[in-house]
């Protein structure tokens, strides 16, 4: 019996996710849970479903449901979370960068411009999705300066490499933008209220 197995009998909900930032997200509200990431090709998902001429909104659906399913037929009895956000400007997706060098980069094509945060969830139970929510934040960034931008780089250092966007809005980050609209968990990349609403729903949180 695998160690992943015996931790997940603890707790009803598992967090289909190697995210820190989603685990955190969910710990704080007090939600009992266990972390398994799933082994997933997103990049190969994105590719097919980018041909396909879906939206991005879409890809991130289809993303939080490959994930949630994939752990839910080992654990069919838990509620299996699976999560995905997608990063769209003008048309053009973006992904989490390689390197502080392609983080740059993404700064330098995102300064002055808005940009949305498309974020898919859904829980899956016995092999099945029985929730799903979507959601859309959109972010505008000031023109901040070569020098601003050097300094966030240095300062934020390689954790902003597991950011889609290169950016991490509870840190440093937020001096990168001009306005925001949406809700901030979905900008971190769980929608939690209404993850609450459908967990208060099965008991799993008062």
């Amino acid at each position: 019996m695998s160690e992943n197995y015996l931790a997940a009998e603890k707790s009803p909900v598992i967090l289909a996710s190697g995210s820190k930032t989603r685990a955190t997200v969910l710990k704080n509200a007090g939600v009992e849970f266990e972390q398994i990431s799933p082994r997933v090709d997103e990049e190969e998902v994105k590719l097919s479903m980018q041909a396909a001429g879906a939206s991005a909104v879409d890809t991130a659906v289809a993303l939080a449901e490959l994930k949630a399913l994939k752990i839910s037929k080992d654990y069919p009895e838990h509620l299996v979370i699976g999560a995905d956000q997608m990063l769209e400007c003008n048309g053009i997706w973006f992904d989490k960068p390689v390197d502080m060098s392609h983080a740059k980069a993404h700064l330098t094509s995102l300064k002055g411009k808005t940009h949305s945060l498309h974020n898919g969830i859904c829980v899956a139970k016995t092999g099945t999705v029985i929730w799903h929510h979507t959601d859309e934040a959109r972010l505008t960034m000031r023109n901040f300066t070569e020098d601003f931008q050097d300094h966030y780089l240095a300062s934020a250092g390689e954790p902003i490499l597991s950011s889609v966007g290169g950016y991490q809005l509870e840190g440093l980050g937020s001096q990168l933008f001009r306005k925001i609209e949406g809700d901030f968990f979905s900008i971190l990349g769980l929608p939690l209220l209404p993850l609450l609403d459908f967990l208060r729903g099965h008991k799993v949180v008062l």
